[in-house]
């Protein structure tokens, strides 16, 4: 089983080239995986974790309802602005400039063969990387992500997460917000959740926060809740 994991450090990056990107890396990991059963040979599955920036974007999962997104086609433009339909779960989100997106592309099978428990150490990681900063981040039931203030008239989400997986092997993850623009939640309902307002780090803590600070912390929980044995620095794509 490979524990190593390579980190991508893509920069800020358009949202469609990135998607396509992870859809290489799973599938070239899935391909060896098929010819592993097919061959009964024993090759090592490789594992990714991308960290990037989108310009401003908006989402929709395979469950999601368009309803959700506020805003036409003339609108979106004007906000400089795009969208796509994804193969995620979940419903709307936004991603834009002051956000820490991460994509672990993980072969579970080097690690536990459980959605369920991938998910919950994702919010984990979150957690414990702005407990950090003195923020008391929560789960809220039935609500995938990190939230502030639960069961509260005041719970907000710093946190969305929506994953994929194909043959044990992930893509998409989190989007954190540090430092972004929250206007720009104005125009969708938020993961398709009525009345719940969303949050970042910059709001909650008065102040700008140091981004690459906040990706470092993110990538020493998440190595420590994964079992991850050592992670190697990957070149980015062109």
């Amino acid at each position: 089983m490979n524990r190593t994991i390579n980190l991508i450090e893509l920069g800020f990056k358009d949202y469609k080239e990135v998607w396509d990107f992870q859809s290489e890396l799973l599938q070239e990991i899935v391909t060896i995986k098929t010819e592993n059963r097919k061959n009964q040979l024993q090759k090592n599955t490789q594992n990714h974790f991308l960290f990037v920036e989108h310009p401003h974007v908006y989402t929709l999962g395979k469950s999601g309802d368009l309803s959700n997104l506020l805003l036409n086609e003339q609108q979106l433009a004007a906000k400089g602005a795009t969208f796509y339909k994804i193969n995620r779960g979940g419903d709307i989100t936004y991603h834009g400039p002051g956000q820490i997106v991460g994509y672990p592309i993980l072969d579970l099978e080097n690690f536990f063969t459980d959605i369920h428990k991938y998910l919950r150490l994702l919010e984990e990681t979150i957690i414990l990387t702005i407990a950090e900063y003195g923020l008391k981040g929560e789960r809220s039931e039935g609500e995938t992500g990190v939230w502030l203030d639960v069961g509260t008239p005041f719970a907000r989400k710093i946190c969305a997460m929506g994953i994929r997986s194909s043959r044990w092997v992930t893509m998409h993850g989190f989007a954190l917000n540090v430092n972004v623009d929250l206007g720009y939640f104005d125009n969708i309902i938020p993961c398709g959740i009525r009345g719940k307002a969303v949050t970042s780090m910059e709001v909650e803590l008065g102040r700008k926060v140091d981004m690459e600070a906040v990706k470092k912390k993110v990538l020493k929980h998440f190595m420590a809740l994964f079992g991850v044995e050592k992670y190697l620095v990957s070149p980015n794509i062109h």
